[in-house]
């Protein structure tokens, strides 16, 4: 079907390790099976979107594209064959896929050429998203907290319930207590885990993480860090270590920190190349070692009972977001995370 919109304000993807170009971009002429136009309100920036601006997997192929996998908008159209949201839904904008079509990549046009997205962008004011991508909520939940759903919060969560499935009682220790790393306290404070501790570079995220849960916070200035942690822990080590960092030092850190039969899971993504020392023999003996893909959650069954519960003030988004920008200041949100001058989740503000 033909779109009324023809144009967005985006922000673009054209060189890695340069500022995102905001400018104007001409959207498809049609919608193809099974994708959707989406109003976006609120996108989040996650560690994925630095990751792929720095180039941590090395030469990006696509480039210029469109970024953005967590966000919460309005439907405006809808193409053939799209049956889970209809016009006028509020929807969370997610990248793990959930139920209904994969669509066909959308070809958007900038400056003349081919403007390359995946299934879902957020860094957008209209995105044209593959069905699958979008799970379908209540038109009176803030659409702020929505777009947290998209990834940070089923992400998070889903470490705990999904790949470590933590018991109460078990000791939990979040290394990078980033957007995504505080919804993993969050989420190992309602199993009841004891102790949480959060372990970051920066002061303000670590205070932060003892507000949304976590029971000790320590900031990580030197590798005395790991022994600071034993002494909460126990000297057998944690049962739950998880990684938002990506850097293969830490990484080995937290897999020496993992108790004898222990889980440590790797959220954070560590630069094409990079190695990092693990002694497998504890491996043999039921030391578990994993990565995890996006919490491994369903998104259209997993948004709404979590989104429930945040209805029900059990799960408190309030805190989470700790800084609000324009699109025009995206390029600002980005330096602000880096530096850590932004505690939890930074939002984008359509």
């Amino acid at each position: 079907m033909s779109m009324e919109i023809k144009q967005t304000t985006a922000a673009i993807l054209a060189q890695q390790n340069q500022p995102l170009v905001i400018d104007e971009v001409s959207l498809p002429e049609n919608l193809a099976v099974g994708q959707v136009l989406v109003e976006v309100f609120f996108s989040g920036i996650c560690g994925s979107q630095l990751g792929e601006i720095a180039g941590v997997k090395g030469p990006d192929p696509y480039l210029p594209h469109l970024l953005g996998h967590e966000g919460s908008g309005k439907v405006l159209a809808i193409g053939p064959g799209v049956n889970s949201v209809m016009v006028g839904d509020h929807v969370v904008l997610h990248w793990r896929p959930g139920s209904g079509i994969q669509s066909v990549l959308p070809r958007f046009v900038w400056r003349e050429q081919l403007l390359n997205a995946g299934f879902v962008t957020t860094f957008n004011k209209h995105a044209v998203v593959s069905e699958n991508r979008l799970t379908s909520i209540s038109k009176d939940y803030p659409m702020e907290f929505a777009a947290l759903f998209g990834c940070a919060v089923t992400t998070g969560i889903g470490v705990v319930e999904n790949k470590a499935a933590v018991r109460m009682g078990e000791s939990v220790v979040v290394v990078g207590s980033g957007g995504i790393g505080l919804n993993v306290i969050q989420g190992a404070k309602l199993r009841c885990a004891s102790p949480i501790v959060a372990v970051d570079l920066f002061e303000n995220r670590v205070q932060l993480a003892r507000d949304i849960g976590a029971s000790h916070g320590l900031v990580n200035v030197d590798p005395s860090w790991v022994f600071q942690v034993r002494d909460i822990v126990g000297a057998d080590g944690a049962d739950l270590v998880v990684d938002n960092t990506g850097n293969p030092d830490v990484i080995s850190q937290c897999i020496e920190l993992t108790k004898a039969a222990g889980k440590t899971i790797l959220i954070g993504v560590p630069p094409k190349g990079a190695k990092t020392t693990v002694n497998t023999l504890p491996l043999h003996f039921g030391k578990v070692l994993t990565g995890t893909h996006g919490g491994d959650g369903v998104p259209d069954q997993d948004i709404p009972r979590l989104l429930g519960l945040s209805q029900a003030d059990i799960l408190d988004l309030s805190k989470l977001i700790t800084a609000t920008y324009s699109l025009s200041e995206i390029n600002s949100a980005i330096d602000d995370m880096r530096s850590g001058k932004v505690s939890g989740r930074c939002l984008v503000a359509m």
